[in-house]
């Protein structure tokens, strides 16, 4: 009796440990598929999710060569590019913090997609930042706002994500005083959507003023490019 107790309790300790052992596989297997679902983007890639990303880095002045899904040397240079500036480790491949940068999801989706390719919470932060600065002067003046900020993300002497120019210290007075956080009119969406869209009424300018308010005389320094009523536009 006590020999087939103890040989009915080695068996249970078995199956135990042949169970414990298949939920172990089991995990590290989903965790495998969860690893191989996250989206990695190497040379030679191919796809919508290479194109998103090829229109992102386009936008933001990275790539130059043709938005059309195929992860080239062009593609990987740009992909070197904007992983250099934003401090990213720098293997032009696309992994997870790259694409975090790029504003995209694990899946490869874009985060949100509005005008031009820019996400949602991109154009919301810049109608704040066009309705504080500008919501006093015309339509075209508010664009021309919006496309300075948008001028700077491509400039390499600033950040290079909206929110990075937006926020740099000191550089919007409305950051400062706290407008930034004011809910953005209409007109002020549709400008921040424009200027996303292309349209650029200054020229190229990365600075504005007002001249009755400004208070630095090195912004008189500036080339003017453009003038939309109170403000100086300027490079």
């Amino acid at each position: 009796m006590k020999k087939a107790l103890r040989i009915l309790s080695l068996c249970l300790c078995i199956a135990m440990i042949i169970v414990g052992f298949s939920q172990v596989v089991a995990i590290r297997n989903t965790d495998a598929q969860d690893v191989a679902a996250a989206v990695v983007l190497n040379q030679g890639a191919k796809g919508d999710t290479v194109k998103t990303a090829q229109q992102k880095l386009k936008n933001w002045g990275y790539y130059k060569g043709a938005v059309d899904g195929i992860y080239g040397p062009k593609t990987k240079s740009a992909v070197e590019y904007f992983q250099r500036k934003n401090g990213l480790k720098v293997d032009g491949i696309i992994g997870p913090n790259t694409l975090k940068a790029l504003g995209m999801s694990s899946s490869g989706a874009s985060s949100s997609q509005g005008a031009g390719g820019y996400s949602s919470s991109d154009i919301n932060l810049l109608a704040r930042l066009v309705y504080g600065e500008a919501r006093g002067e015309s339509y075209t003046g508010q664009v021309a706002v919006a496309a300075v900020v948008l001028n700077r993300v491509r400039s390499s002497s600033f950040p290079n994500t909206i929110s990075g120019v937006i926020y740099q210290p000191y550089a919007f007075t409305v950051v400062a005083d706290g407008q930034i956080n004011l809910t953005p009119n209409d007109t002020a969406i549709k400008a921040a959507k424009a200027a996303m869209n292309g349209w650029d009424p200054t020229g190229g300018a990365i600075y504005y003023y007002n001249p009755r308010t400004a208070t630095s005389s090195w912004i008189y320094s500036r080339k003017t490019v453009a003038t939309f009523g109170n403000h100086v536009f300027a490079v």
